[in-house]
């Protein structure tokens, strides 16, 4: 009986002991639930695959539910089809989406052949050294500015359109953006010695008040002192994106773009591109502190 009762208390504490692991699963399956994914048919011809950048401007037709018909650059899930799309495809695929990314999926390519003489150029950018010219935009609040007068500050900026559908490309860098204002505005030094500014590409719609207003959404110090958004005339907006080897265009309202985030030192010199949007903010952070601004 004794024997008996021993295995019966050694088989509790053994049961108990499941018990919690058990447990200690669920609830750490509850802490990583994934984001909630909402799934589109789409449809649509290839305009550019863009290896480096990990993207492909698809022209699909209207995403019932979601958006209309336009040509917009998407990721892959599977990113092997990159080496298989050609100018001119027809691409049928699942668009994912979720709070902060999407993604194509599901996808079917039925190849096709195009005229390689009209392929656009390959995109201009500077090289580390090259003393950036002195662009004039317009910011949030109407009043010209021009990048010399960041001299004697770091620069970073990137651009966007505040219209952009889609969470992983200008909310993404407007995210990255907030991120890096608040870690620079801990360091007091650090502050003083940087400037942000996003540049939109939809200057017709991005009017100062429209950027204000978007601008006044996503900063928690509600001033401009230190993060400016800018646009200003179209050709001006213009040279400022080929200068940094952005490529977009208008198509039924909407703007396509690759994603181009670029740092100036203070003697008004490019640094360095962070193309895509596969960067994160400390990476730009440490960037910033090499250049021993303090």
């Amino acid at each position: 009986m004794r024997q008996y009762g021993y295995i019966s208390r050694y088989k509790i504490r053994r049961l108990f002991f499941m018990a919690i692991v058990l447990l200690s699963g669920f609830v750490l399956q509850a802490c990583t639930k994934p984001e909630a994914q909402t799934r589109y048919e789409l449809k649509g011809k290839v305009v550019t695959v863009d290896k480096k950048g990990h993207v492909v401007t698809i022209a699909h037709e209207e995403v019932k539910d979601y958006m209309d018909a336009m040509t917009m650059p998407f990721r892959l899930k599977d990113e092997s089809y990159l080496d298989i799309m050609q100018e001119g495809d027809k691409v049928i695929a699942t668009l994912v989406i979720t709070d902060s990314r999407s993604w194509l999926e599901d996808v079917v390519v039925s190849q096709e052949r195009v005229d390689e003489s009209n392929k656009p150029a390959k995109p201009f950018e500077p090289n580390a050294g090259d003393e950036v010219p002195d662009f004039p935009l317009l910011n949030q609040d109407g009043k010209p500015i021009h990048f010399a007068q960041y001299r004697g500050r770091a620069l970073l900026l990137t651009f966007i359109y505040t219209r952009c559908p889609l969470p992983d490309y200008c909310p993404l860098m407007t995210s990255h953006f907030v991120e890096i204002n608040k870690a620079l505005k801990a360091d007091a030094a650090l502050y003083l010695k940087t400037h942000l500014l996003s540049i939109s590409v939809d200057p017709e719609y991005d009017k100062p008040a429209v950027l204000r207003a978007y601008g006044l959404r996503h900063n928690e110090q509600k001033d401009f002192e230190h993060w400016e958004l800018a646009a200003g005339k179209p050709e001006e907006v213009k040279k400022v994106a080929e200068y940094f080897g952005l490529a977009y265009q208008t198509a039924d309202d909407q703007i396509i773009h690759n994603l181009q985030t670029a740092l100036i030192a203070p003697d008004g010199k490019f640094v360095k591109m962070y193309r895509g949007n596969d960067w994160k903010p400390a990476e730009i952070i440490n960037d910033i502190k090499k250049l021993n601004l303090n």
